[in-house]
């Protein structure tokens, strides 16, 4: 490929048509010159075909893989890196290859020992449904969404290119930076909050549900998350999700014992604090602001 290939010449095999692998394929059709799909799962295939997801949809991945510049690796994070292991011997070409996993540290190491003819590129898009499967995809869950791309040291310059183009194409906001930071930052802002959803559902007792309203279901909301995904996530990123979880109990207790002090005014100095760094947050997300 030239250094003047771009994103409307690249033909694009997705390895994964669950929601991510879907979604994106739906985002992409018709901004790419060709889009090829793989799902190991027959069902899934036949979708994919009835919906026309794709140019060619095959539960062999080599049948699509044979004619892709553009490799698009969406399965749990696990899932991927047996991919990784598998594209040399599955592939025989040059192809850029991008990945789709929540865990960055452990797949981009996984990606440097692909043999030199592969151009990687780590990318994580943050958004989702806790809805799995095929089934359930859209291509507008992307727009104006951050997606993290965590480039190796040997990625090349057209990788980058071809990335950010694929990124501004489904409507996300391209955030760079290197694997060891994307797991710290997913850590706080991902997968604890899935992991105090969990804890809030297995916590409220059963005679409560009458009482349920939106509050509830949209705390819990994440609880309903795939589970072969979430245990691949929180095992390839242990280390960053206990500090995650060290800091929130630190914050719990510092809330407990405020309600423990007769006086309101502690308690209320810390629901203001906690309103105002939320606020802050969320504004320097949607201003774009990054490392």
């Amino acid at each position: 490929m030239s250094a003047h290939f771009t994103l409307s010449e690249a033909r694009i095999a997705i390895l994964g048509l669950g929601l991510m692998g879907g979604s994106l394929a739906l985002a992409l059709r018709g901004k790419c010159k060709a889009l090829y799909a793989f799902d190991p799962d027959p069902e899934t295939v036949t979708l994919a075909c009835q919906q026309q997801i794709a140019d060619r949809v095959s539960s062999n991945p080599v049948d699509i893989l044979l004619e892709s510049d553009m490799v698009i690796l969406a399965a749990p994070v696990r899932g991927i890196m047996a991919l990784i292991q598998r594209l040399p011997e599955m592939h025989p070409g040059t192809p850029v290859v991008l990945d789709l996993g929540s865990t960055k540290e452990q797949i981009c190491r996984r990606m440097e020992a692909l043999p030199p003819r592969f151009d990687p590129i780590g990318g994580h898009p943050m958004c989702g449904k806790e809805t799995p499967g095929l089934s359930n995809a859209e291509a507008a869950i992307f727009e104006g969404a951050p997606f993290a791309l965590t480039p190796l040291e040997r990625t090349s310059s057209l990788a980058r290119k071809l990335a950010d183009q694929l990124v501004n194409a489904i409507g996300s906001s391209p955030i760079w930076l290197d694997p060891a930071m994307h797991d710290r930052w997913v850590a706080a802002t991902s997968q604890l909050p899935y992991l105090l959803s969990i804890s809030l559902a297995l916590a409220t007792p059963q005679e409560a549900a009458p009482m349920v309203g939106p509050g509830y279901r949209g705390a819990t909301r994440l609880a309903a998350s795939s589970v072969t995904m979430m245990v691949d996530t929180l095992t390839t990123n242990r280390e960053n999700i206990i500090r995650a979880m060290g800091e929130f109990r630190s914050q719990l207790d510092k809330i407990e014992s405020a309600l423990h002090d007769p006086s309101a005014e502690r308690l209320a100095n810390m629901l203001h604090s906690s309103s105002a760094a939320r606020k802050q947050i969320v504004e320097d997300q949607r201003s774009g602001v990054s490392p």
